[in-house]
């Protein structure tokens, strides 16, 4: 089948994805160390607050579009954090 996807992680735009948008994961777990840390120190989890992801990476696969026949607009190239020719 040929149909455009957007992934939740970045390494599928090198494995072929049309594209992905989505948190950065080591960001994810650094985050999580600093908490682990904080809670080894003695504070108190239930102290600590409630953390969403602050880290986004969006790639795009120009090869995967050639092939499904589609253009991708100048300002998505612009924003994106990595490209794949």
């Amino acid at each position: 089948m040929r149909i455009p996807a957007i992934y939740p992680f970045r390494f599928y735009v090198q494995d072929g994805a049309l594209m992905a948008y989505g948190f950065n994961a080591a960001d994810q777990f650094r985050r999580a160390g600093v908490y682990a840390s904080r809670i080894l120190k003695g504070e108190k989890a239930g102290d600590l607050p409630v953390q969403g992801p602050s880290l986004f990476e969006f790639g795009i696969n120009l090869k995967t579009a050639r092939e499904l026949g589609l253009t991708v607009p100048q300002s998505l190239l612009i924003a994106a954090d990595e490209i794949v020719q």
